[in-house]
C-alpha cells in the first residue's frame, strides 16, 4: 500500500471539479478515449450541469467508439483491477463495466486519495489492454467524473443505477 498522503479536498484537474476527502463515498465514471464525441464534451460551456450530464449519459449509452470493453478478455482486465484493491485501498459497493465506460461506487479510506485510486485503475488497465491488443496508445479519456454521496437515499439510488445500467 502506498504511503498516506494528504487529501486534496475540492479541486479541478482539467475541467471537472473533484472531491478527494477521507471516508467519502464516491460514484465514479471513467470512459474509453473514443467514447465521447468532442462536441458533446465541449457543450458544457453552453448548458446547465443537469442538461450536460444527461447528454453525456445519452452519448455513453449510445455505445459510441470502438467499445473495447465488449470484449470479455478486456472487460476481465478492468474487473481484475477494480477487485484487486477492494478491501485494502477502498471499499467497493457496486460496479459495472459497460462497452465504453465503467461505473464504480467506492468509499475511500483515510489516505486513499481518489486521484491515486483512479490513476492506478486507468494506468494499469491501459498497459494490460494495449499488451492484450498488441498496440500502443491512449485507452482512457484523461478526465473522470465523480460524485460524492450526500445521504443514504442518494447512495441507494446510485447502487440501483449501477446495477440497472446494463
Amino acid at each position: 500500500m502506498p504511503p498516506l498522503r494528504d487529501h486534496k479536498g475540492w479541486y479541478v484537474r482539467r475541467v471537472l471539479p473533484h472531491l478527494d476527502a477521507p471516508e467519502t463515498t464516491q460514484a465514479i465514471t471513467f470512459r474509453l478515449a473514443d467514447a465521447l464525441p468532442r462536441a458533446v464534451a465541449l457543450a458544457r460551456k453552453d448548458e446547465r450541469d443537469a442538461t450536460y450530464r444527461a447528454r453525456i449519459a445519452e452519448a455513453l449509452d449510445a455505445g459510441l467508439g470502438e467499445c473495447l470493453l465488449r470484449d470479455p478478455a478486456i472487460a476481465s482486465i478492468v474487473e481484475g483491477a477494480l477487485l484487486n484493491a477492494d478491501g485494502s485501498r477502498y471499499e467497493m459497493f457496486a460496479w459495472v463495466i459497460m462497452p465504453n465506460h465503467v461505473h464504480v461506487l467506492i468509499r475511500q479510506p483515510e489516505g486513499g486519495r481518489l486521484p491515486d485510486i483512479v490513476h492506478t485503475w486507468k494506468s494499469w488497465t491501459a498497459k494490460e489492454i494495449n499488451r492484450h491488443r498488441g498496440r500502443t496508445g491512449r485507452v482512457w479519456q484523461s478526465e473522470y467524473f465523480d460524485r460524492y454521496m450526500r445521504n443514504q437515499r442518494q447512495f441507494d439510488k446510485t447502487i440501483a443505477y449501477i446495477e440497472d445500467n446494463p
